[in-house]
């Protein structure tokens, strides 16, 4: 079974991505200070809605795909999901990769030799539960040790977001919460809540924001009250000694490797293969699949 190709996919610049000279130098500095102060930062309006529209297409195409087959889609919770995808059923991957924040913030962070390891999304439906508080995997000892971030994740909203949409929920500054009960060394114990929820912050983003944060971050999906879907693509980066490649499964066709531009080619962390398959999900997080009422 093949992957399905996304309509026009093209590795070719998009003409409705915000304009910007592709090497730019863009200022991080208050960036980088965030991601290490609150687990959290973020870039307003960084896309046309042209642009994300065009990628909730690709999204929904790509979730409809894999809910038809199993192990396609993983849940994280009732009615959420989470799927991973090869970069090429996006026809704004390049856009996305290459965009100048986002390629200045992963080499201040991470360093010049970071490494794209996950493309993927989620999608909480009407119905979605409050998540229990998580981080996406267990602290690393450089992080425990040193508080060093060895990896990010940037996220992309397909929708515009609206208060009874289920919106992400975060504690900022617990990137660094290391408490010896952390089931599967990512869900805090039920009494730690409290605090979580007294530190939480709702964020809404729109069409165009994209956002980075440590995935070591305290954080939860909320319950979804609108008859609406809120799809949010995340791009996960590792630096040199993270090891998050281990958890997916992208690979991108020879024919789309080789029109990629070099710049992509030296961080995309993926094999390179003759005909791409459906992606089976392998990543269940233990916890996510029950939900919290």
């Amino acid at each position: 079974m093949t992957v399905p190709a996304t309509p026009d996919a093209s590795t070719t610049a998009d003409a409705d991505a915000v304009p910007s000279p592709t090497d730019a130098p863009v200022e991080v500095a208050q960036n980088v200070a965030d991601l290490y102060s609150a687990g959290i930062t973020a870039r307003k309006g960084a896309f046309t809605v042209e642009w994300v529209d065009r990628l909730r297409e690709d999204i929904e195409a790509a979730f409809e795909e894999a809910r038809s087959r199993p192990g396609g889609a993983v849940g994280r919770g009732p009615q959420r999901y989470y799927v991973e995808i090869h970069p090429e059923q996006l026809r704004g991957f390049v856009e996305l990769v290459d965009h100048p924040w986002v390629r200045s913030v992963a080499t201040a962070v991470l360093g010049p030799d970071y490494r794209i390891v996950e493309l993927g999304f989620d999608v909480p439906l009407e119905g979605a539960v409050n998540q229990p508080w998580h981080r996406d995997f267990p602290i690393p000892e450089n992080a425990r040790t040193e508080r060093r971030l060895t990896s990010l994740a940037f996220n992309v909203t397909a929708v515009d977001t609206d208060p009874d949409m289920g919106p992400f929920e975060i504690a900022p500054g617990t990137q660094w919460d290391d408490e010896p009960d952390f089931e599967h060394g990512m869900f805090p114990a039920r009494r730690s809540y409290p605090r979580y929820e007294q530190l939480a912050v709702r964020k809404y983003p729109q069409r165009g924001d994209i956002s980075a944060r440590s995935a070591l971050t305290i954080h939860r999906g909320t319950k979804n009250e609108s008859a609406k879907a809120r799809p949010v693509l995340v791009l996960g980066l590792d630096g040199p000694d993270a090891h998050n490649a281990d958890r997916h499964d992208a690979a991108v066709s020879r024919q789309f490797w080789d029109g990629l531009p070099q710049r992509v080619r030296d961080h995309l962390d993926c094999p390179v293969v003759d005909e791409l398959t459906p992606i089976t999900q392998k990543h269940t997080i233990e916890g996510l699949v029950m939900g919290a009422p």
